[in-house]
């Protein structure tokens, strides 16, 4: 992969971005699933809905409303996530030129103002821009996703990534079925029970290799 000051469309990259200062930023469920819920709504580029009728439907934004929203009007399509305490990474593929800039600029700025309000805080909560990776082809990709979903098990988080609800892991091996934040299904050929093995193969391995990372750098 490589660094890409250019975001083309038609590409996919790694989108990383960090909390100011290391700051705890996703304490709980409702956190987690608000930017759970901004993945999926900011997305597309025009809406039927306002954000807060988007979400007031249950906890994870189910509605008859999200079946309005545009179709084929994405400003980008999210082929993998994961939602961190302190960070997100994101696998984009962008749509529409200057997609990732845009949807990034609103996911962030939307949580930023509702985590300050409950927080009675004030400025910025994100550590600058983006960082962003071009991904050079689909084996690196395949690879990617295993990275990204393996997050919350590296951090010992978790045990297994199927216990993180706030990544694409269970889009990936079929445990989601309705409203799902991801496409991916055009990019790479998952078989769930295939790729639940890829990944959880992995699971030692990526714990040493963070341990000697935390060794060797600051």
């Amino acid at each position: 992969m490589k660094d890409n000051s250019f975001l083309a469309t038609g590409e996919v990259y790694h989108v990383f971005t960090r909390s100011i200062a290391g700051y705890k930023i996703f304490n709980n469920n409702k956190e987690f699933s608000r930017m759970v819920n901004c993945l999926s709504y900011y997305k597309v580029d025009d809406h039927s809905v306002k954000f807060s009728r988007f979400i007031e439907y249950g906890e994870n934004g189910v509605s008859q409303e999200r079946k309005n929203l545009p179709l084929n009007n994405n400003l980008v399509d999210i082929v993998a996530f994961c939602v961190m305490p302190t960070h997100i990474h994101l696998v984009l593929k962008q749509i529409k030129d200057n997609g990732i800039s845009i949807f990034m600029s609103n996911i962030l700025n939307s949580y930023s103002r509702y985590f300050n309000i409950k927080n009675n805080r004030k400025g910025p909560l994100w550590e600058g821009r983006f960082k962003k990776v071009l991904v050079d082809s689909d084996e690196q990709l395949l690879h990617l996703t295993r990275y990204v979903h393996l997050n919350p098990v590296t951090a010992f988080l978790v045990n297994s990534p199927k216990n993180w609800a706030a990544s694409s892991y269970g889009e990936y091996v079929g445990e989601k079925n309705e409203n799902n934040v991801c496409n991916f299904k055009e990019i790479l050929e998952i078989d769930p029970i295939s790729y639940s093995l890829f990944v959880e193969d992995r699971i030692a391995y990526q714990r040493e290799l963070a341990k000697i990372k935390s060794l060797t750098f600051d």
